[in-house]
């Protein structure tokens, strides 16, 4: 028997330090398991289903991201809705906006630019409330080195070295439309550091690690553990380059999801 489904993107932001990424996984704390338990708890019923833009990993958090929710037999009563979720959800999850669909928005497939934002840092050590948000990195960094690096990652590279895991049928040939190094404003609380650095980086989409390859290349880079030729020999998959340092996961945010 045919169920009537209703469909809504919801719009969310989410800190990541406590949480193993989106999914959900057996036995572990994850933001989609805990959308799903304030859900059922909020409609008292379970008939509903999550399709997120895509997955994080541990610890990786989100500015702004979306979310297709199928619920099935009975639409949401959107003036309660919003406040109810909201105020049902912990604190390190946030529902920014819901949107009613006439039909499923196909978000996986769907069109779409992210940026990433990775914060870190170097010199002094930072302040512990920093963890959650920013890397602090022990030795010192040739930061315009890096910026040159970054640039060179923008346009159209075949990325089989930044693609964590790759099989010979993976398509690894993108196109990065921004990537760059600055001072980090985009964030700031008064236990940052005082100078603070920002890699920004916007593609229609990212392999697996694929941000955190980058940014250790970046890292290996601007330590002199990497020379710039072989750094430009890395963004060459035509040829392989090991690389070997992933960027720890909790300097990393999803700053963005425009759907196009």
């Amino acid at each position: 028997m045919f169920r009537k489904e209703f469909y809504y993107l919801l719009k969310i932001q989410y800190l990541g330090f406590r949480y193993h990424g989106w999914q959900k996984q057996p036995d572990l704390l994850t933001v989609e398991r805990m959308m799903q338990r304030t859900l059922k708890y909020v409609l008292g019923r379970n008939n509903f289903k999550f399709i997120a833009a895509g997955r994080t990993d541990s610890k990786v958090s989100v500015n702004e991201t979306y979310v297709e929710l199928i619920l099935r037999e009975e639409a949401l009563i959107l003036e309660t809705f919003f406040e109810d979720f909201n105020n049902n959800l912990p604190q390190d999850i946030r529902l920014l906006q819901v949107t009613p669909k006439k039909e499923l928005t196909h978000i996986i497939q769907a069109p779409k630019l992210k940026e990433y934002v990775y914060l870190f840092s170097f010199g002094s050590k930072n302040h512990p409330f920093c963890a959650p948000f920013m890397i602090y990195y022990k030795d010192d960094l040739d930061i315009e080195l890096m910026q040159k690096g970054a640039e060179l990652m923008s346009g159209t590279h075949d990325y089989r070295n930044y693609a964590y895991k790759a099989s010979p049928e993976t398509q690894t040939v993108m196109h990065i439309e921004k990537s760059l190094i600055e001072v980090n404003d985009l964030y700031t609380a008064n236990f940052f550091p005082e100078t603070s650095y920002v890699f920004r980086v916007v593609g229609a989409g990212f392999k697996r690690h694929q941000v955190r390859l980058m940014m250790g290349a970046l890292f290996d880079l601007g330590s002199s553990q990497m020379s710039l030729e072989d750094f430009e020999k890395s963004l060459d998959g035509s040829t392989p380059y090991p690389l070997t340092h992933i960027a720890q996961a909790s300097g990393l945010m999803l700053q963005s999801v425009k759907l196009e």
